[in-house]
C-alpha cells in the first residue's frame, strides 16, 4: 500500500525571513538550498514568498509561508485555539532552564511554565508570530 508521505511543516507568517531565522537558530536547521539569506541589502525575493528548513540530517522540513496576516494563538486562553503547535524535548530540567534564556532571547514569549511539575516538566512559548512551541523534558 502506498501512503502519503509527509514533506513539511508549514508555518504562515507575515515575515517568512524572520520567522525561518528563529526556526532556523532554535532548532540548528539549515536553509534548503536557494532559500540562503541574501548579503546584506541585497533583494530578498524568496523571503517574500515561501522559504523551507531542513534538518542537517535530511529527517524532517520546516516551511514558511508568507501572508498578509497572522492571527497569534491566545492559548493557553480560548479565544484563539492554537490549531497546531510544535513540541521539541531536551534532555534534562537543567538544560530545559538553559534553553529558556535562549529562546526568549531568540523573540519567543512564555506562554505557559510547568518546569516544576515532577513527572513532566515543560515550557511552552510563542515564536514572534504567536504560534506556540513545546520544550519538554525527556
Amino acid at each position: 500500500m502506498t501512503v502519503p508521505t509527509l514533506r513539511a511543516f508549514v508555518l504562515d507568517t507575515t515575515d517568512a525571513r524572520r520567522l525561518a531565522e528563529f526556526y532556523r537558530e532554535l532548532l540548528d536547521l539549515e536553509y534548503r538550498q536557494g532559500d540562503e539569506p541574501p548579503p546584506a541589502g541585497a533583494d530578498d525575493p524568496r523571503g517574500r514568498e515561501w522559504l523551507q528548513l531542513q534538518a542537517r540530517d535530511g529527517a524532517f522540513r520546516l516551511s514558511f509561508q508568507q501572508t498578509t496576516g497572522v492571527r497569534p494563538t491566545s492559548w493557553p486562553g480560548d479565544e484563539i485555539p492554537q490549531q497546531a503547535h510544535l513540541d521539541t524535548a531536551v534532555p534534562s530540567l537543567d538544560e530545559l532552564n538553559r534553553q529558556h534564556d535562549r529562546i526568549l532571547a531568540l523573540g519567543a514569549t512564555l506562554r505557559f511554565d510547568r518546569s516544576t511539575d515532577p513527572d513532566e516538566p515543560l515550557r511552552a512559548y510563542a515564536d514572534p508570530d504567536g504560534h506556540i512551541i513545546c520544550v519538554f523534558v525527556g
